[in-house]
Formats: structure tokens, C-alpha cells, sequence
């Protein structure tokens, strides 16, 4: 494709050389470059790709995009951009044809919730004779088509070049899980969605973003962009779903039990089977039953009926679909066994998750709860000793080990958790930093009628300590110290 289509709709691009050159990728790191590619030098958190100009053009780059001025020493073409990360985003999706145009594209954004949502309407649009794709957190498929997610929100070109492979394969929705992060860095800048949810917002990320009000402008940003989205789809239930709603341009479905909610369930049983609710909305009222547990996945599911209402998919779909589907990898996933207790893993590494997730349990009158849980290292350290606090008010004896330390001393992230262990009174806790021993001492401490949840870490096959990352499955773990237990 020709320099010249790309930056069709790239505001304020300056190129100097010759603007009909031949562009055969896109590349955002200078080790990806082919010849004929497209080099985005973005800033980094570490590094300016700037600095990487001349390895790009070294390896054959076509063309060079920058904010900064191009370099006298370099023979090739180079486009100044105002905002290298929209520029790269705008690009992408033209390179690629605008593959968004060809899909339903529902976008998720909110602390908790994307995945289940996603997971929830891929099972009803499934039942409703589609054939969808999906871009978050576990990872990215289609039809045909299922690859490992490295993160929630690919970089632009990444998204782009998938979207067009699902189109290509026949998918006919994208459900795309849509992080802060990403819209901060503008990566779906050149996405053109049709339905935008708002889950929730409570503390996270907060090492990134400098503040809560920070953290929610830049998911609000998912509802201001592009003009093929029609509908907003709100969590009315959370005090930042109302600011938001207050806020928004466009028509807007809510959801939640609040009243005032234009989809809620006003009567509903949460047990240890799942979600029974009665749920009404503008078409009359509907009973749908769920194998999800907890009071967040009624939220989950109302937020998923509101989107399939916006779809215009069919009713019967819509409650065959949630029915259906019977758990997510690593979202309250249960590992069954033969002691008599009960055993989940669950990706849970907030305290706000947390404690859905143990006055979920609580509800069920357990004999105990049984907490492993760590938190990650490099990443929000004013959410641990809150995890903490929830942990000692919620659970009866509490295993705090490691998460994924990365360069931080584990012990040094264990102190902070157990300084609001402390502060709830709790006094039954033990400190095991090696995760898999950790998940074992809990497991030969369950009783008959027990609990235990190990949290954090969810569906994530590894562990990252200092500069490697080893193999390490929380479910697989815990099957194998299962299996050993039952031998012993």
C-alpha cells in the first residue's frame, strides 16, 4: 500500500522524501523491521524508539514516523507527527483496510468484569448463529484461530492485523477487552466500535496512573472516540458508571440493581449452584440461570444482556447463552477433589476482587475460608496492604506468599500485605513465600466443608521472579499436591 492511503487520515503528518513509496508492514520495534516496513518510533517508558532510527532504516525500513525532526545523517523517508501513538493507530487500521468496519466491535473497559463479559456474550452469540472473535486477557481467537495473550490490549497494528484475520475467516463480531492503559497509548484509536461498556473502577494501576479521577478519564476515553459507536452500555450500580452516565453525549443502556436501571434484576438467589435471577428490561422480563457464582457475575451478566439487547440478538439466545456457559479459565475456577472441601483459583489481585470474591464464599456458610494470595511486584503498591485488610476481615486463616515478584524482594511486598493483615486484628496467618509450598500447607490444612481460594495469579501459566519467567499454573499446582495427597 502506498505511504500516501496511509496516513490518509493522520492529522498534521509532514513527510519529507517521497510520500508514493511502497509500504509492505508495520512495525513498531526496530528488531520487526523488513524491508519496505513502516517504522513507528514511539516513546517508551524506558526508551524514545527515536533512538532506534537508524537501526530501522538500517534493516530496509520504507519510511520512518516520528515526532521528533528527521535526522540529517538518515536517507529515508520520514514522517513528523504530532502524536506518534495516534498516527501509528490511524496508520494500522488503514493499512489494514479497516477490518472494524466489517465486525460488530463491543468494546469492555473497567477494572473488573471484561473477561466475563466476554466470555458471556462470545456463549450468546454463538447461540445466536454468529461467528465472533475475541481480543483480552486469556487470549486472542476466532474462528479457527486461538493465540496466547501476552496483554489485554495489543499495541495498534497487532489489534488491526487481527481484526482483518478474523474478518477474513469469517468471524462477524469482535469482542474486545479494552485496558487504561491502552486507551492512554491510544491503541484503538483507529477501532471503530459499535457498543462501549463501562464495568466498574475501584483501586488499580494506580502506579501508572497518578490518581482514581486520572485512572477513569482515560476509560471515558473509550466512549468519545470514533463516530461509528452508537451505544454506551453503563454499570449504574458504581458511583463512576453515574459519573459517567452523566457525562456521556450518546444514547446510553444502564444496568444494575438499582432501580433506576434500564436492565436490573430485581429478584435473584446467589448459592454455591450459581445465579438464578429474574431480569427486566424495555421487552418485558426474563429468568435466567447461571453456573457463575457471586454477586459480581449477576453484574456480569446484566452488563452481557445489555449488550445483546443493543445487538438486536434473540432472547432465546440470550438465556441459552448464560446458561450455557459454564465457568471462565481462572475466574473462580474450581478444582474439584476427593477431600471434601472446596478448592478455586481465581485471578483476583485487587482488594475490591478480593472481597467479592470472600463475601461470595461467606454467603455460603463455610466450615472456613483458606486465603492464599500474594501481590505482584513493579505494579501498585498502595492496593497491598488494602488486599491485606480484606483478607484478614474476611477470611479465617490467610497463607501470604508471592505473586509474580519481579524485580522486587518478595519479603518486601509480603510486609506490606501483612501490615493490613495486622490492622484487621487478624492474628491466624502464616507467611510462606514460595508460592507452590504456600498452596500446599493450605491444602493439607482444608477440612471437610472448607474453603480455599488462591488468588492472583488466575489462569496465568507462569511466574516472574527478578528476570525469569517460570512455568508455574496455580490449577496445575494445586492438582499435583492433590494427586500426591490421595497417594500419601
Amino acid at each position: 500500500m502506498k505511504l500516501t492511503e496511509i496516513l490518509r487520515n493522520v492529522p498534521g503528518a509532514e513527510v519529507s522524501g517521497n510520500d508514493g513509496v511502497e509500504i509492505g508492514g508495520i512495525a513498531y520495534s526496530s528488531k520487526q523491521v523488513e524491508p519496505g516496513f513502516l517504522f513507528a518510533a514511539l516513546k517508551g517508558g524506558k526508551r524514545d524508539g527515536f533512538e532506534f532510527a537508524a537501526d530501522a532504516a538500517g534493516r530496509g525500513a520504507g519510511a520512518i514516523l516520528s515526532e521528533h525532526a528527521k535526522p540529517e545523517n538518515l536517507d529515508v523517508v520520514w514522517i513528523r507527527v504530532p502524536e506518534a501513538r495516534e498516527a501509528l493507530a490511524r496508520s494500522s487500521a488503514a493499512f489494514y483496510s479497516y477490518p472494524s468496519r466489517h465486525l460488530k466491535v463491543v468494546g469492555i473497559t473497567g477494572t473488573k468484569g471484561k473477561t466475563t463479559i466476554t466470555y458471556l456474550l462470545e456463549s450468546i452469540l454463538k447461540k445466536s448463529g454468529f461467528a465472533p472473535s475475541v481480543i483480552g486477557t486469556i487470549n486472542y481467537r476466532g474462528p479457527g484461530l486461538e493465540i496466547e495473550a501476552d496483554r489485554t490490549t495489543p499495541e495498534a497494528p497487532d489489534i488491526q492485523r487481527m481484526m482483518r484475520d478474523f474478518v477474513s475467516r469469517g468471524a462477524t463480531h469482535c469482542l474486545l477487552e479494552v485496558s487504561s492503559h491502552a486507551l492512554d497509548l491510544k491503541r484503538v484509536w483507529g477501532v471503530e466500535f459499535d457498543v462501549a461498556v463501562f464495568t466498574n473502577l475501584s483501586g488499580e494501576h494506580l502506579d501508572y496512573h497518578p490518581n482514581m479521577e486520572d485512572y477513569f478519564e482515560a476509560k471515558k476515553k473509550l466512549f468519545l472516540i470514533n463516530s461509528k459507536k452508537r451505544t454506551a452500555v453503563v454499570n449504574l450500580d458504581d458511583p463512576w458508571g453515574k459519573k459517567l452516565l452523566a457525562e456521556l453525549p450518546m444514547a446510553t443502556v444502564s444496568f444494575g440493581l438499582e432501580p433506576a436501571a434500564i436492565v436490573r434484576s430485581k429478584v435473584h438467589r446467589l448459592s454455591e449452584e450459581g445465579i438464578t435471577a429474574e431480569i427486566d428490561y424495555p421487552g418485558g422480563q426474563l429468568e435466567i440461570t447461571s453456573p457463575l457464582m457471586g454477586k459480581h457475575n449477576l453484574s456480569n451478566i446484566l452488563a452481557s444482556f445489555a449488550v445483546s439487547l443493543v445487538l438486536n440478538l434473540p432472547i432465546s439466545a440470550i438465556q441459552q447463552g448464560i446458561s450455557s456457559l459454564r465457568g471462565i479459565p481462572g475466574r473462580l475456577e474450581r478444582i474439584e477433589n476427593q477431600r471434601g472441601f472446596h478448592v478455586f483459583i481465581d485471578y483476583a489481585h485487587t482488594d475490591i476482587a478480593l472481597k467479592h470474591l470472600l463475601e461470595t464464599f461467606r454467603s455460603f456458610k463455610p466450615g472456613r475460608i483458606l486465603l492464599v494470595f500474594g501481590a505482584g511486584g513493579d505494579r501498585d503498591r498502595s492496593k497491598r496492604d488494602r488486599m491485606g485488610e480484606v483478607a484478614g476481615r474476611l477470611a479465617d486463616l490467610v497463607f501470604i506468599t508471592s505473586d509474580n515478584p519481579r524485580s522486587e524482594d518478595p519479603m518486601a511486598i509480603i510486609a506490606e500485605i501483612e501490615k493490613g493483615v495486622k490492622r484487621a486484628g487478624m492474628k491466624n496467618y502464616r507467611i510462606i513465600p514460595d508460592r507452590r509450598q504456600a498452596i500446599e500447607q493450605a491444602l493439607r490444612a482444608g477440612k471437610r466443608g472448607d474453603y480455599i481460594l488462591v488468588a492472583g495469579k488466575g489462569h496465568e501459566p507462569y511466574q516472574i521472579i527478578k528476570d525469569k519467567t517460570l512455568p508455574f499454573h496455580d490449577g496445575e499446582v494445586i492438582r499435583k499436591i492433590l494427586q500426591d495427597l490421595e497417594k500419601a
